[in-house]
C-alpha cells in the first residue's frame, strides 16, 4: 500500500502544475492517502457516460477516485468558471451581489430561463452564460490575469479578444484535482479577498441544505470539437467536516442527452455516499 500511495502522490505532483517542489520528496499533498475506488467506475458504466470522480476528505486528508490520471487531465473549465469569475467580480467591483441586475436585451437566447433580467445569485444559479460574460468584459482582460494568477486556478488562455469566451472554448484547462485544490483554499479562507466576498460567495453557492448536510457548488457544460464534457464541482459540509468533489464526464454514444444536465448531479451524490452517509 505505501508504495501505491507513493506512485499516486506523485503522479498528482507530475500533472496538477503549480510551484516546484524544494526538495525530490517534498509533495504538495502530505501525509494524504489515496484510494481508487472501482465502484465510482461502476456508477459511471451504469448510466452511460465515462470520466471520473474526485472526492477528498479534508478532515482525514484522503482521496478517493475510479481515475485518478483522469482527474490530473485539463479540460475547459465551462461554467465552474462561474465561481472564480463570481469573486473576481466581486471583488473588483464589477458587480454587487444585491444591487447588480443584469439586463435582458429582449434578443432570443439559448436558454428560455435566460430572457429575463437577473440579479448575481439568479444567473448564478441559472448559469447564465450572457450575464457572466458581462461580468468579464468589465472585469477586462488585465484585471482577470492578475486575480487569476493569485487565486491560482488552473490554466486560462485568453486576451482582450476572447476574454468572454474561454471558459467556454478555446485552450483552456483546468482538472479536478486543481478544481478541488481552489475549492478547499476558496472554502478555507485562503484565497487573497475580502471576507465580504467569502460570504457572499458561500452563501450563493448552497444548492442544498438541510438537518444532516450542506451542499455548495456549481455544475458546467462544454462542447468541444463536437464532443460533451460535463462538470460538477464544490464541496458538502457535515458534521465539522467537509467533502469536496469534482465530477468530470463524457457521454456514451448509446446515452439520451436530454439527461445530461442532470446525470452529473446524480453520478456525484451517489459516488458522495459511499464516502459519507448523507441520510
Amino acid at each position: 500500500m505505501k508504495n501505491f500511495i507513493v506512485f499516486i502522490t506523485g503522479l498528482i505532483i507530475t500533472s496538477c502544475g503549480g510551484s516546484e517542489p524544494t526538495t525530490e520528496n517534498k509533495s504538495p499533498f502530505p501525509d494524504s492517502t489515496f484510494q481508487v475506488r472501482p465502484d465510482f467506475g461502476s456508477i459511471l458504466d451504469s448510466l452511460e457516460v465515462t470520466g471520473a470522480i474526485l472526492i477528498y476528505d479534508q478532515n482525514s486528508n484522503s482521496w478517493y477516485s475510479n481515475d485518478f490520471n483522469r482527474s490530473n487531465q485539463g479540460f475547459l473549465p465551462a461554467s465552474t468558471f462561474k465561481i472564480p469569475n463570481s469573486i473576481i467580480g466581486l471583488e473588483t467591483g464589477v458587480v454587487d451581489y444585491d444591487t447588480s441586475i443584469f439586463q435582458w436585451d429582449g434578443k432570443k437566447r439559448r436558454l428560455k430561463t435566460w430572457e429575463k433580467d437577473m440579479k448575481l445569485q439568479e444567473a448564478f444559479h441559472a448559469s447564465c452564460v450572457p450575464c457572466y460574460q458581462e461580468i468579464a468584459r468589465r472585469t477586462g482582460a488585465k484585471r482577470m490575469r492578475a486575480f487569476l494568477d493569485a487565486i491560482r486556478y488552473g490554466n486560462m488562455v485568453f486576451d482582450s479578444t476572447t476574454i468572454d469566451l474561454f471558459w467556454l472554448e478555446g485552450n483552456s484547462k483546468i482538472s479536478a484535482v486543481q478544481q478541488i485544490e481552489f475549492l478547499k483554499r476558496f472554502y478555507n479562507e485562503q484565497l487573497p479577498v475580502s471576507g465580504k466576498t467569502y460570504a457572499t460567495m458561500k452563501k450563493m453557492m448552497i444548492i442544498e441544505e438541510n438537518n444532516i448536510y450542506r451542499l455548495s457548488g456549481k455544475t458546467g457544460w462544454a462542447i468541444r470539437n463536437d464532443n460533451n464534457y460535463g462538470w460538477f464541482v464544490g464541496y458538502i459540509e457535515k458534521n465539522n467536516n467537509v467533502y469536496y468533489f469534482a465530477t468530470s464526464i463524457e457521454p456514451r454514444e448509446s446515452f439520451n442527452m436530454n439527461l445530461f444536465p442532470e446525470i452529473r448531479n446524480e453520478i456525484t451524490m451517489t459516488a458522495m455516499k459511499r464516502i459519507v452517509s448523507l441520510e
